[in-house]
């Protein structure tokens, strides 16, 4: 237990047991973790926590089949830092030797699981670093060559990069975490993750724990592979979808989704709106007719630099932008508080990323609504969509009002305004900066 720990103890953290629940005090949790799980306001184990924390805490393998926002993040993380913090290691230790590996199909993911683990070791010792490319790549080799590393958090690519240059050694991994593998198997990692899947101890030398949305043949191929004797676990994606996500399809043209998706969000007057679509052209375009109209959007992409994506990222979660705009491979694995509804402006091609994008909203028990556009392009999308969430969709035309071109409300022009002023005030001061350097 860490210094800060001392003056606290369970008594502060009281959850009543209820029936057919799991409480984190049912396991046996290291005091510092513990402390950490009340911080961030868990009491119950959500399904696939109780059912995988039962097994790997007590050390075994695991496969878990479960979409976006059932928990999975937190029953990996949790019996990783509960095995470091109950095992340390009393032999000198060395800058660039992870303790335990978490690999992960895209930077934001990654980020999002470093973000989260960082909030649950908040009281412990344990050190937690991400490399994920598209980030200042010396920062990270530089931060791996001076720093102990307990949990690291790592995209395929520039994972082998620091293998390759000898920045990073991974034969002292005690614990191995593979997220979303059916993804990594889509983008083309798998012959990456192999290759630092040789970079860890053999499979009975370590722990490893697999997670996947779906288990095709493939994923399950590679998880034999890897593991051994694991518990299977899986947590039907119907829970995600439906418990707690209202889900609407509107009929519609493709000259009408403009002013459908413009109308249904100042009408309404929304505030957290996330916007999905299929291609990196489509969302530039919507952004930049959405801020025309004086709306306060941004957009995330495969071609929009990291640092700004983050910058953006933040300043949605803030709630300084209203409008979220992303394709599937950015928007994947974004996990922010408050987003009340998910618009697919295209159907996506691919059921699986259906049921990530909702999964943007009505997280963590709370209600969301998924709004989706049918139109002449890609409704014929619909029953493979309908057959992956084990549900039929309602579809309807929408009302007449949300078709109709208006003119900008109050909130829109305000918001116009301060976007006026903002530029105006940057292009004095760059102004001023010219001036200065030409005299």
């Amino acid at each position: 237990m860490s210094n800060s720990d001392k003056s606290w103890s369970l008594d502060q953290f009281q959850v009543e047991p209820k029936d057919g629940e799991t409480r984190f005090h049912d396991f046996d949790l290291a005091p510092a973790l513990m402390r950490g799980i009340a911080d961030q306001g868990f009491q119950y184990a959500t399904p696939i926590q109780a059912q995988v924390l039962t097994h790997t805490l007590a050390g075994a393998d695991a496969i878990g089949r479960a979409q976006t926002g059932t928990g999975k993040t937190a029953a990996f993380l949790i019996t990783i830092i509960n095995d470091l913090l109950k095992h340390p290691i009393e032999v000198k230790r060395y800058a660039g030797e992870p303790r335990a590996l978490i690999v992960a199909p895209t930077r934001e993911l990654a980020m999002q699981i470093e973000k989260d683990a960082r909030g649950l070791c908040k009281h412990t010792d344990l050190r937690v670093m991400s490399v994920v490319g598209g980030m200042n790549f010396n920062r990270q080799q530089e931060r791996l060559q001076s720093s102990l590393i307990d949990i690291l958090v790592a995209t395929p690519g520039r994972l082998l990069d620091f293998c390759t240059r000898r920045d990073l050694w991974l034969d002292r991994v005690e614990v191995l975490v593979l997220d979303e593998a059916d993804r990594m198997l889509d983008m083309g990692f798998i012959p990456d993750v192999k290759r630092i899947v040789r970079h860890t101890p053999t499979s009975q030398y370590r722990q490893t724990l697999l997670f996947s949305a779906t288990f095709n043949q493939d994923v399950m191929a590679l998880a034999q592979r890897w593991t051994e004797t694991p518990e299977v676990v899986e947590i039907e994606p119907t829970q995600v979808t439906t418990d707690t996500v209202d889900q609407k399809v509107y009929i519609t043209e493709t000259s009408q989704k403009f002013a459908l998706l413009y109308n249904l969000i100042s009408q309404q007057d929304l505030d957290k709106v996330m916007v999905f679509a299929n291609r990196r052209d489509i969302t530039r375009r919507l952004c930049e007719r959405l801020q025309k109209k004086g709306m306060n959007a941004a957009m995330i992409s495969g071609d929009v630099p990291q640092t700004q994506r983050m910058k953006t990222l933040e300043r949605f979660r803030n709630g300084k932008v209203r409008v979220l705009i992303a394709t599937d491979v950015a928007g994947r694995g974004i996990h922010i508080d408050g987003i009340s509804h998910v618009v697919n402006y295209n159907l996506p091609e691919d059921p699986e990323d259906y049921v990530h994008r909702i999964g943007r909203t009505g997280r963590a028990g709370a209600t969301g609504t998924s709004v989706s556009f049918a139109c002449e392009d890609d409704a014929f999308l619909l029953p493979e969509l309908e057959k992956a969430i084990g549900m039929k969709l309602e579809c309807e035309y929408p009302p007449e009002e949300l078709l109709k071109e208006r003119p900008a409300p109050e909130r829109e022009l305000k918001d116009q305004q301060r976007q006026r002023d903002e530029q105006t005030e940057r292009d004095q001061r760059a102004a001023q900066q010219a001036s200065g350097q030409d005299s």
